[in-house]
């Protein structure tokens, strides 16, 4: 069975994708630059690199087969191991393999696995569509070189003056009359309307909340009488920081059960390890934990031995 078109898919949105016995495929992004030699713009890009020492089952390609072909976890296993299996006997015999869109593979004079990506291929999601294309500057344009107009500031003069002089003959005026007709009309702007008030309770009950709320203001409590109030400083509560905690993981599975054996393992070793949810249903096993990626990336390489493919996720 080919499975290729299973990893091309997973290298869409996973930037490690290994064939369990043969190599993982890892993505390498690359930002948007411009060629200035060509004139040609690129777009951001995620290249695929292969590393033969990422050989181990870490449930990704596997589950993927499971879930999308409708078979079991050990069906789907044994068809990648003879895939695999395949790979390693074409190689040997010197043969070149080709995976569409993907890249090649021979083997050097050492015998060892030499690999040439594709790379009309982008993996980038989020350059889908965009493409390469050139732009040429303009020739003959001179930035330094500007159009200059002679101004008769003559007749701009003199109609700007216009305008200054017939806004004053109007404003002036204006202003005088709205000056003088508080003067000698002081009530014009008084309202003719009566206040009235037709309850007659309305000034006692005013007086009496205003009494009863100086009296509440006013009260002190006899347990606060004997004593001199002294003000409460308030502290400020300093800001806690965001902190982060680094994980060492050390495999990551379709099913529960194999996270659940491998959790064993590392309990057999000493280890207090935690099953954590990853993308697209898979359960991800914990070693450990710390605060400081410096920590964590020391503790991985001390068991990068005996786990292969162990890496460091931050949560």
């Amino acid at each position: 069975m080919d499975i290729t078109a299973f990893i091309r898919e997973l290298l869409f949105s996973h930037d490690c994708v290994i064939i369990p016995g043969f190599g993982g495929f890892i993505g390498n992004y690359t930002p948007s630059r411009i060629d200035k030699e060509s004139s040609t713009f690129y777009p951001p890009v995620k290249q695929v690199s292969f590393n033969r020492n990422l050989n181990h089952n870490d449930g990704l390609l596997i589950g993927k087969i499971s879930g999308s072909a409708k078979i079991a976890y050990g069906d789907a296993r044994n068809i990648v191991e003879e895939f695999s299996a395949s790979l390693r006997r074409k190689l040997e015999r010197g043969e070149k393999v080709t995976f569409d869109n993907i890249g090649s593979f021979t083997n050097n004079q050492e015998g060892n696995v030499q690999f040439e990506p594709d790379r009309s291929v982008n993996y980038h999601l989020d350059s889908y569509g965009l493409d390469s294309f050139q732009f040429f500057p303009l020739e003959g344009y001179d930035v330094r070189r500007r159009v200059t107009r002679r101004i008769d500031k003559g007749p701009v003069l003199h109609s700007t003056m216009k305008k200054v002089l017939w806004r004053t003959v109007v404003i002036v005026p204006l202003l005088a009359v709205l000056v003088a007709i508080p003067v000698f009309r002081p009530d014009i702007f008084r309202s003719k309307v009566e206040k009235s008030n037709l309850n007659p309770l309305a000034a006692a009950e005013f007086e009496n909340n205003k009494k009863a709320v100086d009296e509440t203001v006013i009260t002190i409590p006899p347990a606060v009488e004997e004593n001199t109030i002294q003000p409460v400083a308030v502290t400020p509560q300093p800001v806690v920081g965001q902190e982060y905690n680094y994980c060492l993981i050390t495999g990551s599975f379709k099913l529960m059960e194999n996270a659940e054996r491998q959790a064993d393992m590392l309990r057999q070793d000493g280890f207090i390890p935690e099953i954590v949810n990853g993308p697209n249903g898979f359960y991800r096993v914990s070693a450990m934990k710390f605060t400081s990626l410096g920590q964590a990336l020391e503790k991985k390489n001390t068991l990068a031995g005996k786990y292969k493919g162990i890496w460091v996720k931050k949560i």
